[in-house]
């Protein structure tokens, strides 16, 4: 216990050519229909001369796609993949494409193709796909389930062990918190069931050893361990991807076990054109009756766009499966977001954000804890936190890149700031507690600017990037801070060498000023590394991919609530922090089936762990997490069945991880199994589907420590679209169907007997309608 209060989509595959012309078959419907309709079934001309098959309709491909006019995009896409596309010549007119660049699935590349544009799709058999207008594709809440199962594991950025979230996904899971985000992956688990302190932990190895970024601005949020450290409003939320381990040099400075990035919307993914609209979606949770509104408008005028979005959030303390109120569980949660962009017509693109989220609500005393035993009894049961997060991001990008020419530029600063009283033992005779304000702040300014070149092979991202952080704490007795400042190099290829390899390699130098709280400063300096690829054991039904990460990552900040302007640094001051990484995998796709499995092994070296003793500014333990990861699936036109499984083993200094020296490090995981699936009756407008987790009994403990429990939960829901009715969309969900009583495996506590755990909402019924006009 530590700190200042006490606290312990594969389908048919193109024919080998024998002819050395590509073929384009286009049939024209009636004028009563709108137009013609462009059903288009092209050979890339080096395939046909060659004789080679083209890549099935699931396996990854190398994209190197500028913007460009929409229907000159779909030939080009279609001439790479295969693929078969009909539309309407009307619904391309007058479109530009977003660029596509980096190793992904055809599904995942038309995804990005399309963005923005007001134009969907849908697959009509495998390797075949028929585009329509937004209303009827991506209007908030349609579910586009072809896509979403052929993404699931889709490798953008060369990741060979990214996870990705798209906007489909989350139309599907309805999420009320990060937690719901990643539902479905046994490797990421989410700590906590209140938002505000919630964590995020890849492959046990807890997010603050990742880089995250939010919109491009890195994240510095180590202000309180009872505290979440990225809070974030899933309403805002377009795509999170997450690479497990190994990540590419361009993701930022810090991403010791990999990276998270976290894409927030804007208009463009509302509007293909001139114009204004607004959304509204309401949800009601019967366990707490907790109300969460949001509200949007978002308009197109030219080169101009904006959105403005808000969202309100207020209920009462929910009901644990056991059916007991959990205290400091009500919800107070006001979040916005705005974004305004400008593009010239000749693509020079300037976009700023301001996305801020602010929970102000009577917490367990330790946000993260259900309750400690034999605490001094003048401890309130609960305490008001007030967290507000805030983050202004500046970018210029290109949307009509050159092969020489596609740079990006961001400005960006990101604060965090939580405020709760530090009580103190009374003096008798009272037996009233005093109490003074504390506050704790984090904050980073951060920027990068680099191009992406293009050329025959592939791409190379090059470009610098720097942060001054700072975290400091506060109140009438003391004020203390840590500041550190870094300047990177980087650079990373994404090659094709020849059609069935696919390389990523990349190398970044850093050098940081860290200063003490007694105003010291050390300078170091390292280099990252990693190599990771993917080869085809057989086009289109077995790959193998592979990968190694090096990462120096300086010296970390320690946590605002604990800073000690008396600590002792030493002559040297703490150790930089480096980690490890290496995974190996392969996946196998055959008509729709799809399997998969990994092997990984993360190590962390002299990862700082600061206590607030004199002594303990340069503690720091080993980390290690090492498992492996199996999954399987089936795919058809309106839907899809998965199924995952997760081992991972953590340890700390050679013992088995606990959630209390883990802090900020790592956390116990063990076996996870996880099962969902979903399927659209299109005629009706109707998509139904379920979930299940299923959490094994952990026994690897340390002496002394109990077992932590194992648990199962299932979820249900089911949804209706009308249409004509503004897009009006109707959905239930059942949370908990069972009503288990339990406590997610990443939440603090479970190991030690003196520590009842922050518990999971009991059964919940959530009820939402949304709306687009």
């Amino acid at each position: 216990m530590q700190g200042r209060t006490g606290m312990v989509a594969e389908g048919t595959t193109r024919a080998r050519a024998t002819t050395a012309r590509s073929m384009v078959v286009a049939l024209m419907a009636s004028t009563s229909l709108g137009g013609a309709l462009g059903v288009l079934a092209l050979a890339s001309p080096a395939a046909a001369q060659q004789g080679t098959a083209a890549p099935a309709a699931g396996a990854p491909v190398a994209f190197a796609l500028p913007a460009q006019p929409l229907q000159a995009a779909l030939d080009a896409f279609i001439r790479q993949t295969g693929w078969q596309i009909g539309y309407p010549s009307a619904l391309a007119e007058g479109r530009s494409s977003r660029p596509v660049t980096g190793t992904m699935t055809p599904a995942q590349a038309l995804d990005t193709l399309l963005g923005g544009t007001g134009v969907g799709y849908r697959m009509t058999g495998p390797g075949t796909a028929t585009l329509v207008p937004a209303p009827a594709a991506a209007a908030p809440g349609a579910v586009l389930l072809g896509p979403v199962a052929v993404s699931a594991s889709a490798l953008n950025w060369t990741g060979v062990s990214q996870t990705t979230v798209t906007q489909e996904d989350l139309d599907r899971k309805n999420p009320s918190d990060i937690r719901d985000v990643f539902s479905g992956e046994p490797g990421i688990r989410v700590g906590s069931s209140i938002p505000m302190s919630q964590k995020v932990y890849v492959n046990g190895i807890e997010e603050t050893n990742l880089a995250v970024t939010i919109d491009g601005s890195r994240q510095n949020n180590k202000v309180f361990h009872h505290n979440g450290t990225t809070l974030i409003d899933p309403a805002f939320l377009k795509v999170a991807r997450v690479d497990a381990g190994v990540a590419p040099a361009d993701t930022g400075p810090g991403a010791l076990a990999g990276s998270i990035a976290y894409e927030m919307k804007d208009a463009r993914d509302f509007l293909s054109g001139d114009g204004v609209g607004a959304y509204v979606k309401s949800s009601f949770n019967t366990n707490g009756s907790g109300l969460t509104t949001g509200l949007s408008g978002y308009g197109r005028q030219g080169g101009f766009d904006g959105l403005a979005y808000l969202t309100y959030g207020k209920g009462g303390k929910f009901k644990d499966g056991s059916g007991r109120k959990v205290d400091g569980t009500e919800t107070d949660m006001l979040s916005g977001l705005f974004k305004g962009g400008f593009e010239t017509t000749d693509g020079n693109r300037l976009q700023i954000s301001y996305e801020r989220i602010h929970d102000d609500a009577p917490r367990p005393f330790r946000a993260n804890v259900g309750f400690i035993s034999g605490r001094p009894a003048w401890e309130p049961r609960v305490r008001d936190y007030r967290m507000d997060r805030q983050n202004v991001v500046l970018t210029y990008s290109t949307t009509q890149p050159t092969d020489l020419w596609n740079p990006k530029i961001v400005l960006a600063y990101g604060r965090t700031d939580v405020k709760t009283p530090i009580y103190l033992r009374p003096v008798a005779p009272s037996t009233v507690p005093g109490s003074y304000p504390g506050e704790g702040g984090t904050s980073s300014f951060n920027g990068k600017a680099e191009n992406v070149f293009t050329f025959a092979m592939g791409t190379l991202t090059a470009g610098t990037d720097f942060y001054f952080d700072r975290g400091n704490y506060e109140d009438r007795t003391m004020s203390a801070r840590e500041r550190a400042s870094n300047a990177g190099l980087y650079a990373q290829a994404r090659l094709t060498p020849f059609e069935r390899l696919r390389l990523s390699f990349g190398l970044r130098g850093d050098r940081q000023v860290f200063e003490g709280t007694t105003d010291q400063e050390w300078t170091n300096s390292g280099v990252s590394h990693n190599v990771s690829g993917e080869f085809d054991l057989i086009p289109r039904h077995l790959t193998a991919k592979a990968g190694y990460s090096h990462s120096w990552a300086g010296i970390p900040l320690a946590e605002n609530f604990i800073l000690n302007p008396a600590w002792r640094y030493g002559a040297g001051g703490p150790e930089p922090v480096t980690a490890d990484n290496v995974t190996a995998g392969l996946e196998a796709r055959y008509q729709g089936f799809t399997v998969e499995g990994r092997v990984f092994q993360t190590k962390l070296d002299e990862a700082r762990a600061a206590r607030y003793a004199v002594g303990s500014a340069t503690l720091a333990h080993d980390v290690k997490s090492k498992g492996y990861e199996i999954g399987a699936g089936y795919a058809w036109d309106d839907g899809f069945v998965r199924a995952k499984y997760a081992d991972i083993d953590v340890t700390i200094d050679g013992l088995p991880a606990d959630s209390d020296t883990g802090t900020y490090l790592a956390t116990p995981m063990g076996r996870v199994v996880t099962v969902g699936g979903a399927h659209t009756v299109r005629s009706w407008n109707l998509t139904f589907g379920a979930d299940a987790e299923f959490v094994l009994d952990h026994t690897k403990v340390q002496a002394g420590q109990q077992s932590l429990k194992g648990y199962e939960v299932v979820n249900l829901f089911v949804e209706h679209r009308l249409p004509q009715f503004s897009n009006l969309t109707l959905r239930a969900d059942v949370r908990n169907l069972f009503d288990a009583s339990y406590a997610d495996r990443a939440t603090y506590g479970q190991e030690f007997g003196t520590v009842t755990p922050l518990h999971q909402p009991g059964r919940s019924f959530l009820l939402s309608a949304s709306a687009r006009f």
